[in-house]
C-alpha cells in the first residue's frame, strides 16, 4: 500500500471540503516559515519539512491516523513526499493537494499572494 499512488485532491475540492464542517479534516502545510509568512490558508497546521526532526516525533499526538489528512506545499512536490511519509507511519486517508497554494491562489482565492 505505501508504494501505491498517493490520492490527490484539487484546490476546488479543497475549498469544498474546508467549507463542509460535517466531516473531520486535518490540514498540513509543509512549506517553510518564510513561505507561510507570504501566503497561507487559515486552518492549516504548518510543519516545515526542514524542521522534520522537531515535529516528526509528535505526529501521532497531534494527528489522528484515520482522519482525512490533506497536505499542501507551494506546487505539490514536497507535500507528495510528506504524504508518502505519513502513509509509511500508518496514516490511512492522506491526500496531496495538486498545485499547492500556488494553484489555490490562482484558481480559488486571488487574495492569497503568489510567489
Amino acid at each position: 500500500m505505501p508504494n501505491s499512488p498517493i490520492p490527490q485532491i484539487s484546490v476546488e475540492e479543497l475549498r469544498s471540503r474546508m467549507s463542509d464542517s460535517s466531516q473531520p479534516l486535518q490540514l498540513i502545510d509543509v512549506r517553510e516559515p518564510q513561505e507561510t509568512a507570504i501566503a497561507k490558508i487559515e486552518g492549516f497546521e504548518v510543519l516545515p519539512l526542514s524542521e522534520f526532526n522537531q515535529w516528526s516525533e509528535q505526529i501521532f499526538t497531534r494527528f489522528d491516523t484515520h482522519t482525512e489528512t490533506l497536505v499542501m506545499c507551494h506546487h505539490g512536490v514536497r507535500s507528495a513526499q510528506m504524504c508518502q511519509w505519513l502513509r509509511m507511519q500508518g496514516f490511512t486517508n492522506v491526500k496531496n493537494i495538486v498545485g499547492g497554494i500556488d494553484a489555490y491562489s490562482a484558481i480559488v482565492d486571488s487574495s492569497i499572494p503568489q510567489y
